[in-house]
């Protein structure tokens, strides 16, 4: 299943693809596409009640006879022999039913069968297992193993609970004239009873080493800060790289780390020079970018990245400071025009500067950083 998408009026309606053959004298293996607005393109635009007409009518078929003519276009055409079919209508018409409800955001039938089974459990009202039992079988027939996620006892907890007692399991289980008991219904319900338990158990399951505390929010960094005037009050602003704090590396000066990198990034003296001098940030990448980089300079500049950033936190107390102000909050750093640094992409900015952070708050508790 692909998802794909198409534009109506300037809007993007999310879709996605299931198999199907298309009967047009021959068949013909194609993509059913389904959109979110409930549109399906099976060779001819069509909703729900136009779907069922289509598998009615044999335009939209689930399985091909022995010896009939498939096709699949730029792929080539062949003869249906010994061909294994278990799709049905009802099935296909549920699933797309189940893909409808997933592209809004809403809960398919088997997490509305979940939400009823979590009901009757707390309530025990025979109402509720009614409930249950209309849910469980508007699950499409050959999903319902899967409705538990349980892949040893699949979803039998769920047939015993929805079946009346004395009646044979619903939805296709069954085994000679067996019938549901009340021993078989107690015993689902500590299958469910120890589901929960070790659910909770999970959930609240924490590594030694994990943070008392949840992690905080987000920082977001990206705001352009111009050496010319910062803000009087830069707040988090002052964390990004492009921030007019000056560093020292190797007994030169550099006006910020952005000026650093890229004056470090360039094997010419010269241009070295002429970056280092540069009014802004922006002017310092546009020089660097007109000269040659240093050998091996994409795998190396992360290495010197973090270099820098440690020489500015070290090289400015207060600045260091509001880093550690963040606590232990993710860094999003979206001021960067390369992927390699940016949110969008790996981050590596935001990484390094929870790095930084991290080694400061060690060297402030005491602890020995190897």
């Amino acid at each position: 299943m692909d998802r794909i998408y198409r534009v109506a009026d300037g809007r993007r309606i999310e879709g996605v693809t299931r198999p199907v053959f298309i009967h047009n004298v021959s068949y013909h293996l194609t993509s059913l596409q389904i959109y979110a607005d409930g549109a399906i393109h099976c060779w001819e635009w069509v909703d729900m009640d136009g779907l069922r007409r289509k598998l009615d009518s044999g335009w939209v078929v689930l399985e091909v006879p022995e010896g009939a003519e498939v096709s699949a276009f730029e792929l080539g055409r062949w003869k249906a022999a010994d061909a294994n079919f278990w799709l049905t209508s009802e099935m296909l018409l549920g699933e797309v039913a189940d893909d409808i409800e997933r592209l809004n955001d809403r809960p398919d039938s088997a997490k509305r069968c979940l939400t009823r089974l979590d009901r009757y459990l707390e309530t025990r009202e025979e109402g509720d297992r009614r409930a249950l039992r209309e849910a469980y079988l508007a699950i499409p027939e050959h999903k319902r193993h899967y409705a538990l996620g349980d892949m040893d006892r699949k979803d039998w907890p769920l047939v015993v609970l929805a079946t009346d007692i004395g009646e044979p399991p619903i939805g296709g289980w069954f085994q000679d004239d067996e019938v549901v008991t009340e021993s078989m219904r107690e015993d689902a319900l500590r299958y469910f009873a120890e589901r929960d338990r070790v659910r909770t158990e999970f959930a609240n399951r924490r590594p030694a080493d994990d943070p008392e505390n949840p992690v905080a929010g987000t920082v977001h960094l990206g705001k352009r800060v111009s050496p010319q005037g910062p803000p009087e009050k830069a707040g988090l602003d002052v964390l990004q790289d492009e921030y007019p704090a000056p560093i020292e590396v190797g007994g030169v000066v550099y006006p910020s780390v952005s000026h650093a990198y890229w004056a470090l990034s360039t094997a010419d003296a010269g241009a070295r020079e002429r970056i280092r001098e540069a009014e802004t940030p922006h002017e310092a990448r546009k020089l660097a970018a007109e000269s040659a980089r240093v050998e091996s300079w994409p795998d190396a500049r992360t290495a010197v990245m973090a270099g820098l950033q440690r020489a500015k936190f070290a090289q400015h107390p207060e600045l260091a400071e509001i880093l550690i102000g963040t606590g232990d909050a993710p860094i999003s750093y979206s001021g960067m025009d390369s992927d390699h640094w940016a949110a969008r992409g790996r981050n590596w900015s935001g990484r390094l500067l929870e790095l930084v952070r991290s080694e400061l708050r060690a060297r402030a508790a005491g602890i020995g950083i190897p």
